[in-house]
């Protein structure tokens, strides 16, 4: 895989430079609330810029249904990659057409263009291959060379993720680079003892990387919606607490597994329940209590980790020499019910290990609860991505980088 530096070696001067980026960022209407995926992008942005290539940055938000629609414009992100770069940032109000067209071809040296959300053509996400290369075709038309740079969307065989860099010449973004380095501590030659905590509404999101990593880790902690399924496959009542029944045997087998190859299984032990999922809006208080995790009463929904379990992970991670952390353990939004995230965040910056906060919600919490994202050894912009790189599976996008 070729990266950035092997491109700026051979000059970017005057050549149109497609960046895919990841600028899937979190709006309250054109308000950004979290945009660390923008800064994530910014060296690999910047260090073209300055090299003079003309940059064209593409990404998609949300999940617009290929055509366009005013809630998922990127218009907010590209104003506020130009607040970052302290520069203009032009932005071209489509993907492929006039605009999109002219923007580009009035860039000087230096300059960055951002295109309209990539989702608003039917190409970029189409399962037929050949309407996702007629995309690919079109936007080839608008770059010299291709850098991927979105790990947030390398696990999708999208148009401008897996088709385009077979039609230009391509390397590896900054970000991508880092994110491959890190993932590879996680699955090769990994410093032991090796922690995951793993948390999250759905326990079926989960499987596969759980399935990979009874081969690999020796303790896997469980928390958030998913503990609850656990929880029922162990024999106890869970109330209203969000269960996935048709999951309870695959979950027994991987108890099973686990003891067998001698794999700590960490579940909660005591539980913060309510009578109903909080509203997050308000915030209004939800009358949490706690209970012990094997007597959730009937009509209490379990919505957090409570003290003794976080104090429990806490000593599963205080040895560990390396942590993957993915999925928050509780309603973390809900100040009710972030104190099973916040501790466990607090444990991997106390632990002496190597950290890796595996993007998506857990990276939202560390940045929404307050911590210092520097203090951990690395925050993933991809949760999806990472969970599949741990999964043993091939990416798409990082496929298509390689040569």
């Amino acid at each position: 895989m070729k990266t950035i530096d092997e491109l700026l070696t051979e000059g970017v001067a005057g050549r149109r430079v497609f960046v895919r980026a990841d600028l899937n960022v979190p709006l309250d209407g054109t308000t950004i609330t979290d945009d660390g995926r923008i800064r994530a992008v910014l060296p690999t942005v910047a260090r073209l810029a300055e090299a003079g290539a003309r940059v064209v940055v593409a990404s998609h938000l949300g999940r617009p249904k290929g055509a366009p629609d005013p809630v998922f414009s990127l218009a907010p992100a590209a104003a506020r990659l130009g607040e970052l770069l302290g520069a203009d940032v032009a932005f071209a109000t489509d993907t492929v057409g006039d605009s999109a067209r002219a923007t580009v071809a009035g860039l000087t040296d230096g300059q960055v263009a951002v295109l309209e959300n990539l989702r608003f053509n039917a190409g970029e996400t189409s399962k037929d291959d050949a309407e996702r290369g007629a995309f690919a075709d079109r936007l080839a038309e608008l770059a010299d060379v291709y850098v991927g740079d979105g790990f947030g969307a390398v696990h999708r065989k999208h148009a401008s993720v897996f088709d385009l860099p077979a039609r230009l010449p391509h390397y590896a973004g900054y970000l991508i680079a880092t994110e491959v380095g890190v993932l590879k501590k996680l699955t090769t030659d990994v410093k032991r003892p090796y922690a995951v905590v793993l948390g999250g509404a759905k326990v079926s999101d989960k499987l596969g990387v759980i399935d990979h990593l009874l081969e690999r880790a020796d303790r896997i902690l469980i928390g958030g919606g998913m503990a609850y399924t656990f929880l029922k496959a162990q024999g106890h009542e869970v109330g209203s607490s969000l269960l996935q029944e048709d999951q309870i045997p695959v979950v027994q087998e991987y108890l099973r597994r686990a003891e067998e190859k001698g794999v700590e299984f960490v579940l909660p032990v005591d539980v913060v329940v309510a009578p109903a999922f909080p509203d997050l809006r308000t915030k209004a208080p939800a009358h949490p209590s706690t209970v012990a995790a094997d007597a959730i009463p009937a009509g209490r929904m379990g919505l957090d980790n409570g003290p003794e379990t976080n104090k429990l992970y806490a000593s599963k991670l205080a040895d560990a020499a390396t942590v993957f952390w993915n999925g928050p353990m509780g309603v973390f939004e809900h100040p009710d019910f972030a104190d099973g995230t916040r501790a466990v965040a607090q444990a991997l910056l106390d632990s002496p290990a190597y950290t890796v906060v595996g993007g998506g919600d857990s990276a939202a919490a560390v940045r929404i609860l307050g911590f210092d994202e520097n203090a951990f050894g690395h925050i993933s912009t991809g949760g999806g991505a990472s969970l599949e790189y741990l999964e043993g599976k091939t990416l798409p996008g990082l496929a298509a980088l390689e040569d």
